[in-house]
């Protein structure tokens, strides 16, 4: 079997688990939901101050609801006492790490897909042209990468629910500024063109930490 045919596995086993289940999906769907919502009550969204407000809504509901999803995936795993199994699988680890990759960038992209229509709707302002949702896209590779490595991390910590926000959110700091910044700009009419820095971060931020978790990751699994 090939390491593509591997990590696919992982993938199919991940969404199979879920189908039955529902637990990541729906969890995140609800929450990214509510924080919106408690937002909307929150600010006084008219239409002078919705461009300045929305970026950071929309990252924050991503950030949040998504480290749900990704806390979960491992979690389950290891409940479950299949990550045992999957550590002693003749393969390499790193077909794990994408394969839990892959599946955690689903679930969140679902919830995306969800999200940024139903926030277009209730503030009246498009999330949904081409560039924002580049935007979207990078900033969640990269979101997905680190949160992927830093959950297999935690989940043989003490306090594994509350360890993976610990440790992500300070590196995620990066993402987090960019996505919003070139949201925000998009949002004030500028061009992609305007904001190639921002998306090269985000890029270059998603190479780097891709590639350093797949290094990372056999020794981040070994007790």
């Amino acid at each position: 079997m090939s390491f593509l045919h591997k990590v696919m596995a992982i993938v199919w086993k991940d969404i199979r688990a879920e189908l039955r289940t529902k637990d990541i999906l729906s969890s995140m769907l609800v929450f990214s939901f509510l924080t919106v919502l408690i937002f909307q009550f929150a600010f006084d969204l008219r239409t002078s101050v919705v461009n300045l407000v929305l970026p950071g809504v929309l990252w924050i509901a991503i950030t949040f609801a998504g480290v749900l999803g990704l806390n979960r995936s491992f979690i389950l795993e290891q409940d479950r006492g299949s990550m045992e199994g999957l550590l002693m699988a003749p393969m390499d680890r790193s077909a794990i790490y994408f394969g839990k990759l892959i599946g955690n960038l689903l679930f969140i992209f679902v919830m995306e897909l969800v999200l940024l229509p139903l926030m277009t709707v209730m503030f009246n302002v498009s999330l949904l042209a081409p560039a924002i949702l580049l935007v979207v896209f990078l900033g969640t590779i990269g979101y997905a990468a680190v949160g992927t490595l830093f959950a297999a991390l935690s989940i043989n910590t003490r306090a594994r629910e509350v360890m993976l926000p610990v440790l992500l959110f300070p590196v995620m700091v990066p993402v987090f500024v960019a996505g919003v910044q070139a949201t925000g700009r998009l949002l004030d009419g500028d061009t992609l063109a305007d904001i190639a820095r921002w998306v090269q971060l985000l890029a270059a931020y998603d190479g780097i930490f891709i590639a350093a978790a797949m290094i990372l990751f056999d020794y981040v699994v070994e007790e």
